[in-house]
């Protein structure tokens, strides 16, 4: 091993990932059609649930990444509840070459955060009168992939010339 202090080359720091705080940032439920939503004998509701990740940097080394998921049951036309969740974390990405930061952001965030905003809605339906909603695994990577080949598809608008 060569030794910085001896004219040697400085060994490579290992990139490093830290979960600074974690945090809802918005929440809601909304059970419209209650106490009739609650009847025994409904048939089994639709349920449509979008995901979103955003993030952006606060200083330096770290980012805030927010997963958004929100959700609807409907059965005959009828919405049985509805969900917002802004779920974020602050994140320290540290030793990681340029190029991967954002597909970090983007994949190993959320993966972090997921189980924790899933864990909040699975509460709220609960407690909003239904059976826990246990949302299944996300694939980020596939959501980040069918993300940058919508921006990819988007038509790219030419600059104006500078004078």
């Amino acid at each position: 091993m060569a030794n910085p202090t001896n004219g040697g080359p400085a060994q490579e720091k290992p990139p490093q990932l830290n979960v600074l705080a974690q945090y809802i940032k918005d929440v809601s439920f909304e059970n419209p059609n209650a106490p009739k939503s609650l009847q025994p004998g409904q048939q089994q509701p639709t349920i449509n649930i979008q995901i979103n990740v955003n993030a952006k940097p606060i200083a330096g080394n770290d980012y805030e990444v927010e997963l958004k998921l929100d959700g609807k049951a409907e059965t005959a036309g009828s919405v049985l509840f509805h969900f917002e969740v802004l779920y974020a974390g602050m994140f320290r990405i540290q030793n990681v070459p340029q190029e991967t930061i954002q597909p970090v952001m983007m994949i190993e965030c959320p993966r972090l955060l997921f189980p924790f905003a899933r864990e909040v809605i699975a509460t709220l339906v609960r407690n909003g009168g239904f059976p826990p909603l246990l949302i299944d695994p996300v694939d980020f990577v596939g959501l980040y992939r069918q993300r940058l080949e919508q921006l990819q598809a988007q038509p790219q608008t030419p600059s104006a010339p500078v004078s």
